[in-house]
């Protein structure tokens, strides 16, 4: 007996993140009717990087004025605000405050605020007496306030694009995972734990397994995602009071991560990380986690080690973080006196997704793999998170672009 032909859906998203999420989103909002389907592996919606993050509200300080992250950011952070206004998700604008607390961070902290300004973003400078006035238990020798700051739980804007996608006519089937992808002359044949599916056009949202997603639908991959650790600390119940504002450090221009943060979380706690130390599994946030098979996919890869060769001072300095406690509590006290060793308490780690090509370099743009009937989202460069809305819109018009 034949087997029964696989349903032709218009649009496959694979990824249920709140890029491929946001992206289905727009797909039916744009194409109206159209048969979308989002696959995802997990049993829910944002259960990785979307689910781990530390739940800002990006304003774009830190992006070159112009730049299309400058512009998709700013553009994120109003969208983001206006559809958790809309559908009633819980967010505050409480502002953040970047600290220097020495005259090499104060010189680099002014280069923020010129470029902070060029952006067009709404910023204050601040002494290092106005800073304690507006934060009593924090120093530093000058500060820059971002009114603009925000945070929300980007789980529950997960869990509200995954009602809108239903709403809207589309399908999300949890709990499938991707087998093999193979392109036709008219479709896209995507081989799952579920079944088979077909769709006449194919985009992945993959963050962690973007490229061996990419690698199993035959594209020429040419990088390799390396997971880094982002390891938080919840600050002890009694002192979650702290701080009002987000406190962030100066950071390194050579590194693409901001520093130990001292963050608020919608939820009443307060966070403290993350640091960023190199991952022993894509999908192992627990400390003792390991996965052979991840370990040796970038062992493997020569880019690594090129990366790896650049960076590696930074690299020992974190892993000293990660290691011992009161190293990660010394970098916070620059900043934050006020804490003590028993006020940090271990919470599950995020993973960030960091794209690394051959020559070592780490990709900090968008990376794009595209054939006929597909898209493969390889990079989404931080914060994909706040702009995940407007990277939305620009996906699918490159797909109309595309034909």
């Amino acid at each position: 007996m034949a087997r029964p032909e696989a349903v032709l859906y218009d649009y496959c998203v694979i990824g249920g993140g709140i890029l491929g999420l946001a992206v289905a989103r727009q797909l039916l909002k744009t194409h109206h009717g159209a048969g979308v389907l989002v696959l995802e592996k997990e049993a829910g919606p944002g259960r990785h990087q979307t689910g781990h993050n530390s739940g800002v509200i990006h304003a774009g300080v830190y992006y070159k004025p112009g730049s299309l992250k400058a512009r998709l950011c700013r553009a994120g952070a109003e969208a983001t605000k206006a559809y958790c206004a809309e559908k009633g998700i819980p967010f505050e604008t409480r502002g953040k405050l970047i600290v220097a607390t020495t005259a090499d961070e104060d010189l680099a902290m002014r280069a923020l605020l010129t470029n902070a300004r060029a952006n067009g973003i709404a910023i204050e400078p601040l002494t290092g007496e106005e800073l304690r006035e507006r934060e009593p238990d924090i120093v530093g020798v000058g500060a820059l306030f971002v009114s603009e700051t925000g945070i929300v739980d980007y789980k529950a804007v997960c869990r509200a694009l995954a009602d809108d996608i239903v709403a809207l006519g589309g399908a999300i089937s949890y709990s499938v995972e991707v087998e093999r992808i193979g392109e036709e002359a008219d479709a896209v044949m995507i081989e799952t734990s579920a079944g088979e599916f077909r769709a006449k056009h194919l985009v992945a949202c993959a963050g962690l397994q973007s490229d061996r997603l990419a690698s199993k639908a035959g594209l020429p991959v040419k990088h390799r995602i390396v997971p880094f650790r982002g390891e938080y600390y919840d600050v002890a119940p009694a002192k979650r009071g702290l701080v009002h504002h987000l406190i962030y450090p100066v950071p390194d221009p050579e590194l693409p991560f901001l520093g130990i943060h001292l963050t608020p979380t919608i939820d009443g706690r307060l966070t403290l990380g993350p640091n960023a130390v190199l991952g022993r599994a894509r999908e192992g946030y627990a400390r003792s986690a390991i996965n052979a098979r991840d370990m040796f996919n970038y062992a493997a890869f020569p880019g690594f080690w090129r990366m790896a060769a650049g960076n590696w001072r930074s690299g020992l300095s974190e892993f000293g973080n990660s290691m011992i406690k009161g190293r990660y509590l010394e970098a916070c006290r620059k900043y934050c006196p006020a804490l003590e060793l028993d006020d940090l308490v271990p919470v599950e780690a995020g993973i960030r997704a960091q794209a690394v090509m051959a020559d070592g370099s780490m990709v900090h743009d968008f990376l794009f793999l595209e054939s006929a009937r597909m898209l493969h989202v390889c990079n989404a460069p931080s914060p994909a998170a706040t702009s995940a809305l407007p990277i939305a819109r620009m996906i699918v018009e490159r797909l109309g672009a595309g034909g």
